[in-house]
């Protein structure tokens, strides 16, 4: 499988994205510096091309997105058969949060097909290699609290940040 990737500059830091003939297969949130985005992506990047024209659209899409246009960048083509059933009914659940809005780990596992579990949905987010394609940053506890995303406790402000932008993103125009 030939695998391409690209590193770019969004305004709330350095993203890249890998991705197989199929579709995306990693995207990273926004890192202080190219090398730690690309660091990110794990050792299939060690194995693909550089290749920044594959990445056009979406870069159109994400500067959009992160300069406040009411746009999702989450039709874009994914490669995740290698996922388990329930991790990909997860993230499909999750792509279909409308921009702007959030939904708990509860409702998420119920549209994934497993109603008791909360939890397990809360590991497919934490899991979840395509961050912003597959907008986890949307999904927050039943109380409405913000819990878990990116590595760590430090990454809940740019959770925080991004619904934030989404909730005063201006239409298309």
């Amino acid at each position: 499988m030939s695998l391409v990737y690209d590193v770019f500059e969004t305004p709330f830091g350095w993203m890249s994205a890998l991705a197989s003939p199929r579709g995306l297969r990693r995207t990273t949130l926004p890192q202080p510096s190219p090398d730690q985005s690309v660091a990110l992506l794990g050792r299939d990047a060690d194995a693909a091309a550089h290749d920044p024209d594959h990445f056009g659209r979406l870069k159109s899409q994400l500067d959009l997105y992160f300069n406040g246009t009411q746009l999702d960048p989450g039709d874009e083509p994914i490669d995740v058969d290698d996922a388990t059933p329930f991790v990909r009914a997860a993230w499909d659940a999750c792509r279909s949060i409308p921009s702007g809005e959030t939904r708990s780990y509860k409702w998420l596992a119920a549209r994934a097909g497993s109603p008791g579990g909360a939890r397990a949905a809360g590991q497919c987010m934490a899991r979840n290699r395509l961050p912003i394609i597959v907008p986890c940053h949307r999904v927050i506890a039943s109380d409405g609290a913000l819990r878990g995303f990116g590595r760590g406790a430090s990454q809940l402000d740019l959770k925080r940040r991004l619904l934030d932008l989404e909730a005063t993103a201006r239409p298309v125009s």
